[in-house]
């Protein structure tokens, strides 16, 4: 018998599957169909680590299967190739960002071709190409055109040192990521998408999606959608007004001074009154050297300076209050400003504690279900000792924080009773506020967190935006959008993208060369690149008509194929990215184009595949693992199966390269085990049973993402039917289960056993449920002595199986994770407890 070289036959049925297309899908094709996409990567100089994989292997075993029971699979993969990393690394190198670009896409290519992932590639798109970045501007203008883009002049990211403008992820505890320089808050005209008007209906189809629940409450929170009142707080001695928004308006009694924004527009109309003006510009110039980000976070001390000489009048009770600057309150969330009221907010309890200002309680808090929520949302934390009564905890955490608030420590934010607010003394909570809003004519709106989508880059290697300004004394048209006809706009080569505080195009003469489309006049172009996150906001679309040079995309295949089955990516795009997907879907729904509202139906994440330190892999860290050498090492085969049986798919899990051994050499047994002929000891229904149990879990699992579990079930199946290698239906159950995992190697077994046709053209199997045996047992599975789980085995089962199937097991799988197992300890048919440092 022949050893198993994976170099070798990985080699053939990669070159196989390329010379035949055996994964290109037809548009023509009849039957069932599925989109099954994985968020495409961006093409970075260093390649692929073995983190990447993860998502494109459980993606490939999903389809590999579909395929089996007969559903025609869109499985294509392309490049999210514009971006400030190879701007920044060809200015560190001095090659062009397109050179860089197109090499590190061959390298990505490579590397992915290498694990035999089943992509059909004559779909394959780069957004950094102008054949696909001419659609991009395209839908700039059909968003411009339906009012959806606009320009404006926003708070930015400014690097002082790099003279450029930064996006939040760029910024990194108030400095510039690259040269570490303090960031400044800068007004500059930038664009927009509208985002804020499709806010409501973001909210609402969120809840016809099959996404984890965590996904799924992410995007809520960022939409934040707050149903309140309008309240009009008069200046005294002037007759300026502060609007602000509030939710709790059953608490304006309480509210003992007003907040606003250091930039609001009323400190600046206000200066003649404010008589510590110096300290108030001093603190508003230290606010510019913050980001958004830092003032969001709620974890930092409040700061801020009162405005000294104004005073609100509290249209409650006619009392007046005090007016500060702080922070903590931003211009691009409500009104710029809060009405603040300490005992009853947690960041206006902590500015007032800070400040010694004036608390007045006027809720009564009401104790029934809805306090768990309260006390969880309060800031009074209290840990639930090991296997101490929940009930009783979470009555100490009560009277604990019953405790804080009658003592002034704390703040109540719940619902209640209204005291010390006059006649609305004894009131409901959600009484009182329609019934305040009516006596001091506030107006019941609703508001949202969700801001403007800021597209405008000032940046080099990105899609030009298609506008062109024709400003006076020449025609005078003022910003007018490129024809369709002249698209794409592309980016001029003669370029120094050097960062100078503007963008790099500003300085391409050939660029401005242009004339007005409307009078004709000399006119320049927009120097402004769109963010990244635009090419990737539609690229799905692109997907099922990649060849169209006419269209962004033809009506009749995007029908065929959309909206996409599964999507498969990182959890780190779970707010941006998807957010800005669904908002281009629904804006080309109301456009005309397609007739679907969401772009993906069912999301599942991967989580990071950690260093063997338990670090995120990073090249500065050291911990990274090149895929290649692993490949080159074991076989492709080995690393996906070995990524798949890690744990859950959706967990963080450390790479351990020792323990990969044991998987080579299961696909090591399976190879032999494909060619040996030996006599069965085994009973006749004794192994239809263990066939029939083992595509049931496998057919199951595949369907659940529930990858390691399945693996798991080859094992123990390989480990009963050692002795019946020779029975023709066990060798091919055996493959077919194990191609959607492992598909060269069950392609080449497949081929040596003499069975007709290749692996992948064979039907999934079923299973004959009779041939199911009922004597199963359920065994316990403790961690530590600590009960994890419980799993179904035979039961007959082995120790070595038990053990198997417990390690797989997802609750167990993530008490495991960077832990050694020195022990295990097994009492047949009861339990396994696994001793773990």
């Amino acid at each position: 018998m022949e050893r198993y070289d994976h170099k070798s036959l990985e080699a053939k049925w990669q070159s196989h599957w390329e010379k035949e297309q055996t994964f290109k899908v037809s548009d023509k094709a009849p039957g069932e169909r599925a989109y099954v996409l994985d968020m495409f990567p961006y093409p970075s100089a260093q390649g692929l680590h073995v983190g990447h994989p993860e998502g494109y292997t459980a993606t490939d075993i999903y389809c590999r299967y579909l395929r089996m029971k007969g559903v025609n699979i869109l499985h294509p993969m392309g490049w999210d190739a514009f971006g400030l990393p190879t701007e920044n690394y060809a200015i560190k190198t001095g090659a062009h960002p397109r050179e860089l670009t197109w090499q590190n896409i061959d390298n990505f290519r490579r590397q992915i071709k290498s694990f035999g992932f089943s992509y059909d590639w004559s779909r394959e798109v780069n957004t950094a190409d102008p054949t696909y970045y001419k659609w991009t501007q395209w839908l700039f203008l059909q968003l411009y055109k339906k009012g959806l883009a606009y320009r404006k002049e926003a708070p930015v990211n400014w690097c002082p040192s790099c003279q450029t403008v930064l996006a939040n992820e760029q910024v990194v505890n108030g400095e510039c990521e690259r040269c570490h320089s303090q960031v400044e808050q800068r007004q500059m005209a930038q664009w927009f998408f509208k985002i804020t008007d499709y806010a409501e209906a973001l909210l609402k189809s969120l809840d016809g999606l099959d996404w984890p629940q965590s996904i799924l409450d992410m995007q809520r929170n960022w939409i934040g959608k707050s149903e309140g009142a309008e309240v009009e707080f008069g200046i005294h001695d002037s007759e300026f007004k502060i609007r602000i928004f509030t939710t709790r308006l059953d608490t304006i009694f309480g509210a003992t001074y007003m907040v606003l924004a250091p930039e609001h527009k009323l400190v600046q109309e206000l200066k003649d009154k404010i008589t510590n003006w110096r300290e108030v510009q001093d603190y508003i110039q230290k606010t510019q050297k913050k980001t958004e980000l830092e003032r969001k976070a709620e974890e930092k001390s409040k700061t801020g300076v009162r405005l000294e000489g104004v005073e609100v009048i509290n249209p409650a009770n006619q009392e007046k209050i005090p007016v500060f600057i702080a922070d903590y309150v931003l211009t691009s969330y409500g009104t710029g400003a809060i009405m603040a009221v300490p005992a009853h907010d947690e960041r206006d309890w902590e500015f007032a504690d800070r400040y010694g200002l004036k608390m007045v309680r006027v809720i009564e808090p009401r104790i029934d279900e809805n306090f768990k929520w309260s006390i969880r949302h309060s800031g009074v934390s209290a840990a639930m000792a090991e296997g101490e009564d929940y009930k009783e905890v979470e009555k100490r955490i009560m009277h604990q924080h019953l405790d804080n608030i009658h003592s002034g420590s704390g703040c109540w934010i719940g619902e209640g009773k209204l005291m010390n607010s006059r006649e609305f003394n004894g009131v409901s909570s959600e009484d009182a506020r329609h019934e305040i809003a009516k006596k001091i004519g506030a107006k019941l709106t609703t508001q949202y967190r969700l801001r403007d989508w800021l597209i405008s880059r000032q940046r080099y290697w990105g899609a030009p935006i298609p506008i062109i300004y024709c400003d006076p004394p020449a025609g005078g048209c003022g910003a007018v959008p490129v024809p369709a006809k002249d698209l794409p706009v592309e980016l001029p080569m003669d370029v120094d993208f050097r960062p100078r505080g503007e963008s790099p195009l500003v300085r391409s003469e050939s660029f401005h060369k242009v004339s007005c489309p409307k009078c004709g006049a000399p006119a320049r172009r927009e120097s402004d690149t769109m963010d990244t996150f635009v090419d990737s906001s539609w690229y799905f679309l692109r997907y099922v008509d990649p060849q169209n040079n006419k269209k962004a995309f033809d009506a009749k295949p995007v029908k065929q194929w959309l909206p996409v089955n599964l999507y498969v990516g990182g959890a780190e795009h779970a707010v941006m990215h998807l957010l800005y997907a669904r908002f281009i879907t629904k804006a080309l729904k109301d456009l005309g184009y397609i007739e679907f509202t969401e772009p993906f139906l069912k999301l599942r994440n991967q989580g990071l595949i950690l260093g063997e330190d338990g670090q995120k892999m990073s090249k500065s860290r050291g911990n990274v693992v090149n895929p290649d050498e692993i490949v080159d090492k074991f076989g492709a085969d080995t690393l996906r199966l070995y990524e798949m049986f890690l744990g859950p798919l959706e967990d963080s899990k450390p790479w351990n390269t020792s323990s990969i051994i044991g998987v080579r050499r299961f696909l090591e047994r399976v190879w032999n085990f494909c060619q040996t002929d030996k006599k069965s000891n085994s009973k006749v229904d004794e192994a239809l049973a263990i066939i029939a149990r083992t595509i049931k879990k496998v057919t199951e699992d595949i369907e659940a993402f529930r990858f390691n579990t399945s693996i798991a079930a080859l094992m123990e199946f390989i480990n009963k039917l050692d002795d019946v290698s020779g029975n023709e239906n066990v060798r091919r159950t055996l493959l077919i289960l194990l191609y959607p995992f492992a598909p060269h190697i069950t392609a080449e077994l497949w081929q040596r056993c003499g069975f007709k046709g290749y692996v992948w053209e064979q039907d999934w199997p079923t299973y004959n449920k009779s041939a199911l045996k009922s004597d199963t047992i359920t065994i316990t599975v403790q961690v530590n002595g600590k009960l994890r789980s419980s799993i179904q085995v035979a039961a007959d089962a082995k120790e070595s199986d038990v053990a198997q199937l417990a390690q797989a097991d997802e609750n167990v799988a993530r008490h495991l994770v960077g832990k050694t197992i020195i022990r295990q300890v097994y009492v047949p048919g009861r339990l396994v407890n696994f001793v773990v440092e």
